[in-house]
């Protein structure tokens, strides 16, 4: 089975390689797309020599679909830039969907520094519930069920939970036990309690029905904004 991971990038020259390192790292068959936003750094040299890299308009959603378009794989990896898979994850992911009529799933997460607060964080972020599925903890889909849904909505925020709420209806979906590794920085730039309760926030006005759209000026770090009146961003 060959497996097609999707990387979405856009100025990640500082995280891209171990990403791409992890990858390569994993038993063969398998491919790395790169879609990237348009990066002024040297994220595309980076991954040239190893991915097939793509130009998209900004806006993460719409990046990880274009490179799942592009994808030649029976199964589609989403990771993070920031994002590295765990030794022998994809060689668990053949196993696990040669054994049956398992359609998606996500690994669970740990971040990179580790500490208290990271692991706390983590724990809560491992709960098997889909509310808590976040793209940076690496969702697997089949690609015959990724297109059938669609893909990824191409809102500006929460295009993870919205995909992985449509897998979760379709009763196959997997709480993998093996972790993805992420980078803790945004943490770490803007406080811990501070970011979480930041995250927080966001994540239950989401829930309690406010859109991506509204949500997108209150995201700290990326000016989404933009996107919901249809100009290119992340």
């Amino acid at each position: 089975m060959i497996c097609s991971v999707v990387i979405p990038t856009y100025n990640e020259e500082a995280y891209i390689q171990a990403a791409l390192d992890s990858v390569r790292a994993q038993s063969p068959p398998w491919e790395i797309i790169v879609a990237d936003g348009a990066s002024t750094d040297g994220t595309c040299q980076i991954a040239s020599p190893c991915a097939n890299v793509i130009q998209v308009g900004r806006g993460r959603a719409r990046q990880m679909n274009a490179g799942a378009h592009m994808a030649k794989g029976e199964l589609l990896v989403f990771l993070h830039a920031d994002s590295r898979l765990p030794a022998g994850a994809l060689d668990h992911l053949r196993r696990l969907f040669n054994q049956g009529s398992l359609e998606a799933g996500i690994f669970a997460l740990k971040f990179d520094p580790t500490g208290f607060w990271p692991r706390v964080y983590a724990a809560c972020a491992r709960l098997p519930w889909h509310r808590l599925c976040f793209g940076d903890r690496g969702i697997f889909v089949r690609r015959d069920v990724f297109e059938a849904l669609g893909g990824f909505p191409e809102v500006p925020i929460f295009e993870d939970l919205q995909l992985v709420r449509q897998l979760h209806r379709r009763k196959s979906f997997h709480h993998a036990k093996m972790s993805v590794t992420t980078a803790y920085r945004r943490f770490e730039k803007y406080g811990h309690l501070r970011q979480q309760c930041h995250n927080l926030r966001l994540w239950l006005q989401y829930n309690m029905g406010t859109s991506p759209e509204k949500l997108a000026p209150l995201y700290p770090y990326e000016n989404l904004a933009k996107l919901s009146a249809g100009n290119d961003t992340m």
